[in-house]
């Protein structure tokens, strides 16, 4: 089944090109909507909710015409904006009441839905309290349990984790793969914090200046490299561990890629090596255990949805993408010490 299809999908306004004969097929489950500010994300949203019309193109959302059925694909799809959108003088679940109420379902079943829907998204302790005395992380469950309350087979979530800390991404990043997991409702999620759709997402479509750069399974974004990440602890023969593993292999004869990463906090440094053949663990182990260090990790590298903005296929992405794209890089590298991953 198909559950967002567009062919040639173009928007022009007056100066600038939102969608450029965009042409895609998304599937049930949890995909990704990846690009820089101005990509065409927020346009291809409102086109999908019937919201806005397109220049020329088709789109289809369900199986349903999105120029002529706005209002049948609105009752089978729920939409998180991303900005704070919520009245602070109600309670949670007065607006999402509301909200159900609005999608057509009667009084004593949206009460139903509603007191449902707050327990999965975890405010069913909060849900009497007026919602501008909650937190970011709160507004944000609220934001989702309006999406979620008349029962959709799809969702929309435009970065439902802004504003959140490490660990309320975390939590929020499990309540999306349940929406699926646990439902069944297929999700198409937008995120700034690439790390997050690369641990959540089924699969991810990435787009640029309105055009389609690349749309594949997540599997395929991060296929392993023949690069190993080798981190070593310190000794007091050895202050400086990773130098004294990177001279030793060198004079080995092993291939190093240049430079070092940071690594956890405490540990040292990553060294890359090229996994040449199954010898080169055998050769990093034993010179790891000849200086007398400690071996933290020894992994293949991973390759990251980034690379896409890094090494395109195809045209050059353009420049707003490419600063995006440095930008999202260091997102990541802090989103990973904040959850204390390394990010291989």
């Amino acid at each position: 089944m198909t559950v967002i299809a567009t062919e040639s999908l173009s928007k022009r306004f007056p100066r600038v090109t939102a969608l450029d004969r965009l042409s895609l097929d998304i599937g049930p489950g949890v995909t990704g909507l990846v690009g820089a500010n101005g990509a065409g994300k927020s346009t291809l949203i409102k086109i999908l909710l019937g919201l806005s019309p397109a220049t020329e193109g088709t789109a289809a959302v369900l199986g349903l015409d999105v120029a002529t059925s706005g209002g049948a694909i609105r009752e089978r799809v729920g939409y998180m904006p991303e900005h704070d959108c919520l009245p602070p003088d109600v309670s949670a679940t007065e607006f999402v009441v509301h909200m159900a109420r609005m999608s057509g379902l009667p009084a004593t079943a949206a009460r139903e839905r509603t007191a449902d829907t707050l327990r999965h998204v975890g405010l069913y302790e909060e849900r009497y309290r007026p919602i501008g005395g909650y937190s970011t992380g709160m507004k944000q469950r609220v934001k989702l349990a309006q999406a979620l309350v008349h029962d959709p087979q799809l969702v929309l979530l435009d970065e439902p984790t802004n504003g959140l800390d490490p660990v309320g991404r975390d939590e929020m990043l499990g309540l999306i793969r349940r929406i699926h997991t646990d439902f069944g409702i297929s999700v198409l999620v937008t995120s700034h914090l690439l790390g997050e759709l690369e641990r959540t997402c089924d699969h991810v479509v990435v787009i640029d200046g309105g055009q389609l750069l690349r749309s594949s399974s997540t599997s395929d974004f991060t296929q392993t490299t023949t690069t190993l990440a080798v981190e070593v602890t310190d000794s007091e023969t050895h202050t400086d561990g990773t130098e004294a593993v990177r001279k030793a292999l060198t004079e080995a004869g092993v291939t190093l890629h240049a430079g070092v990463e940071d690594g956890l906090p405490g540990a040292g440094h990553i060294l890359l090596v090229e996994a040449t053949g199954e010898d080169i663990y055998d050769t990093v182990r034993d010179t790891v255990a000849h200086l007398g260090l400690g071996l933290v990790r020894m992994e293949q590298r991973r390759h990251h949805i980034i690379e896409v903005f890094q090494t395109p296929t195809r045209e050059p992405v353009s420049e707003r993408a490419a600063a995006w794209a440095a930008t999202a890089a260091t997102a990541a590298g802090a989103e990973q010490k904040g959850n204390g991953r390394d990010g291989n």
